[in-house]
């Protein structure tokens, strides 16, 4: 069973679909028994950092998933859910799980007052160039397109760890992967057929 974080955020229930059209069995739940016994736990969706921490501390999940990763089992990150990840994000300040080095940053207003600037979240589809190979990516073409929508990035302390990276307006990381941890900036749920390849990828992983 896949176990879906339930931390009020939105989009969760688009990631459940995915995993049901994928033929998986899959639950939305913020009980730790459930995500302690679960084959995988995905960590998805949108949000603030700061207010997804708050979240996550008020019901004990910080906790349950720092105790999932200990156990060597999968793990996914998707958007939010890779930032939380790191040690800290500028996103109010906001002191995140740590279970990766490295730090959440703002993009600058890249190219205000040109005739294209970047606009700020960034919304909707861009390439992701696979920086090593992995398992996530199998069958993935290099590059392809992904969906994001996110006004941060996450630095991490080593490029060891990044499998993926992407332009705007800027060279960021996008995807991370580290023992039996897995998370991208962009959202694999909303990216089309290539986006449900690395689902299944992950959960065949």
């Amino acid at each position: 069973m896949i176990a879906i974080i339930d931390y009020d955020a939105g989009n969760l229930t688009s990631v459940a679909r995915a995993l049901t059209h994928l033929g998986y069995k899959n639950q939305i739940t913020s009980a730790a028994e459930t995500i302690l016994t679960a084959d995988r736990v995905i960590f998805p969706g949108v949000g603030a950092a700061k207010a997804t921490m708050q979240t996550l501390q008020k019901r004990g999940l910080n906790q349950v998933l720092t105790d999932f990763h200990r156990t060597g089992k999968p793990m996914l990150g998707i958007c939010i859910g890779i930032q939380i990840l790191f040690e800290h994000s500028e996103e109010e300040d906001a002191e995140c799980l740590g279970l990766l080095s490295g730090r959440v940053k703002k993009y600058p207003m890249v190219g205000v007052g040109s005739p294209n600037p970047y606009k700020v979240p960034q919304i909707g589809w861009n390439e992701v160039y696979q920086t090593r190979a992995h398992a996530i990516f199998e069958g993935v073409p290099n590059p392809a397109h992904f969906y994001f929508v996110n006004s941060y990035y996450p630095e991490p302390a080593s490029e060891d760890i990044m499998i993926g990276k992407t332009q705007y307006g800027l060279e960021f990381c996008s995807a991370i992967a580290q023992d039996n941890l897995i998370a991208t900036q962009f959202h694999l749920e909303k990216s089309g057929r290539v986006g449900l390849k690395m689902l299944n990828n992950f959960l065949n992983f």
